[in-house]
């Protein structure tokens, strides 16, 4: 981008130079333990043959040990993405994972790969495949964080804690592995920057991708519905016009329609795949459904999943592994709320329209949208020289005194710009899917680790962990903190300090 300042540019390079280190760190560790210790889950050895016969097959192969490490790798859920990949959805519950990751293994192994097939087998070429697409796209999602909390936040270094936290969270292993998280990630946090960039047709394709990645894609919908109706509000209440009503309402409820298409799509061809043809006794109970759900159906019937059925006293274990992370969200949320409560309860209607232009995500459509818009760039790049200065001025004190002498009114004040009406749909959303987390999901699921539902959500980590206008002591417990929060063991968390930019802890 043109417009890049070169402290931008600095901390995109830390922020690349991070997610990469993590995912060789991350890989390292993987290749050493499963060389140590024996594999809990043994998935990986099933491999029937396609019900099909169109999947490609090799009778022989050049290095059969290297393809037995790849294979011997495809575990747990990475079994239903490799197997759809190479055999399509065969089987009812198969449907339970989106087609974006398939589609796009089967894709790069017949493409980019394919000189691998001869060598190592089909199979393990599509294994190899989903890690290369995971890993690529974790890196890019990190990217893209950075650039999304720079706009959202106005605040270089926070923006950049930020990111390299998102390098090191606690689900990294999922985001290495062939799952959806980094694909997720990518399309999700990548649609709502261009939301917030003015782009709203690529960011309405990049959310509609998210949801044939994961069928909590279809929520991010809700970014689409929030920046229709500030921007209706506007057109009714402050242009009193008519006819940009009706424009702004009909665009809106397009791209939300877009954005659902990839789910309705999913589960219309589910029905037409289970459902039709069969004599009424042989089909699925969903099928005669008023309303033919499959997603729902088999969330409920094969994982357990429904409102309230985790909640079971030998499930507490599970809920106490859980904690940090929920309690993460809640404490943001809360936090949020106490620095602008009138935002909060008013969805944003009476923030400042100085607060609105500081996203493009609140411009009002019309003719001066392209000069709002510029105007809103100058403000924002304005705005972060200030931050920028502010810091410098803050890090001078904090080396001469010891610690900060700044007003504290004046931190507070940084505190509610930089968590200002920007930040109210990512506020909501985390909210959303951690009451989702807490009431309906599998407990497992999210225990244990398996925190990537909620940080994989849009910017969850960017509303999680601005610690701004904060000494040098401050700001390392701050870290530490979101490490506890997180699950992260101590060793991590102090390794997560020595990591970080120097400029970050001094």
């Amino acid at each position: 981008m043109a417009s890049d300042s070169p402290i931008e540019t600095h901390h995109t390079r830390i922020v690349l130079r991070s997610a990469i280190a993590s995912r060789l760190l991350l890989l390292t560790l993987i290749i050493l333990w499963r060389s140590i210790v024996k594999p809990y889950d043994t998935s990986a050895s099933i491999n029937p043959t396609c019900l099909s016969s169109s999947s490609s097959t090799s009778d022989s192969i050049v290095f059969p040990r290297i393809a037995s490490a790849i294979e011997d790798s495809i575990v747990w859920d990475s079994v239903y993405f490799v197997r759809i990949a190479q055999c399509g959805y065969e089987y009812e519950q198969s449907y339970a994972f989106f087609p974006l990751l398939p589609l796009s293994i089967s894709l790069v192994s017949r493409t980019v790969f394919a000189l691998f097939i001869p060598l190592v087998g089909y199979r393990a070429v599509l294994g190899l495949s989903g890690y290369v697409i995971s890993n690529i796209a974790f890196v890019l999602a990190a990217l893209c964080l950075y650039r999304l909390s720079v706009i959202i936040l106005k605040d270089r270094e926070g923006a950049l804690r930020a990111s390299i936290l998102f390098c090191f969270n606690p689900a990294s292993i999922f985001y290495s592995s062939i799952y959806t998280e980094s694909l997720y990630s990518l399309l999700s946090i990548g649609g709502v920057y261009q939301l917030v960039s003015g782009s709203n047709n690529v960011g309405t394709l990049l959310l509609a991708l998210s949801g044939a990645a994961r069928s909590n894609g279809v929520i991010n919908v809700g970014y689409t519905c929030y920046q229709t109706m500030h921007r209706a509000y506007d057109a009714v209440f402050h242009r009193r016009s008519f006819v940009l009503t009706v424009k702004v309402l009909s665009s809106g409820a397009l791209h939300c329609l877009c954005i659902f298409i990839p789910f309705i799509v999913f589960q219309a061809h589910g029905y037409y795949n289970i459902c039709r043809g069969r004599a009424p006794d042989q089909i699925s109970p969903w099928c005669k459904a008023r309303l033919p759900l499959l997603y729902n159906y088999i969330q409920s019937r094969y994982w357990g999943v429904g409102f309230l059925r985790y909640f079971q006293l030998k499930q507490l274990p599970n809920f106490l592994l859980a904690s940090p992370i929920l309690s993460l969200a809640l404490g943001s949320i809360i936090h949020y709320v106490k620095l602008q409560p009138e935002i909060f309860l008013s969805l944003g209607f009476r923030g400042s329209s100085e607060d609105k232009n500081s996203a493009s995500m609140f411009a009002p459509m019309g003719p001066d949208r392209r000069a709002k818009g510029s105007y809103s760039l100058k403000e924002r790049t304005s705005t972060i020289q200030q931050e920028d200065q502010i810091v410098r001025r803050r890090k001078q004190t904090i080396k001469g005194d010891g610690h900060s002498t700044l007003p504290v009114e004046n931190d507070s004040s940084d505190s509610s710009r930089n968590l200002s009406v920007a930040v109210l749909p990512f506020i909501l959303h985390l909210g959303f899917m951690a009451a989702t987390a807490f009431f309906v999901m599998h407990v497992q699921i999210w225990s244990g680790g398996r925190n990537s539902f909620l940080i994989s959500q849009p910017t969850s980590l960017l509303v999680c962990c601005p610690f701004n206008g904060i000494s040098h002591k401050q700001e390392e417990m701050g870290i530490l903190d979101m490490g506890i929060l997180c699950g992260l063991h101590p060793s991590w968390q102090f390794a997560l300090l020595k990591l970080l930019p120097f400029h970050l802890r001094n």
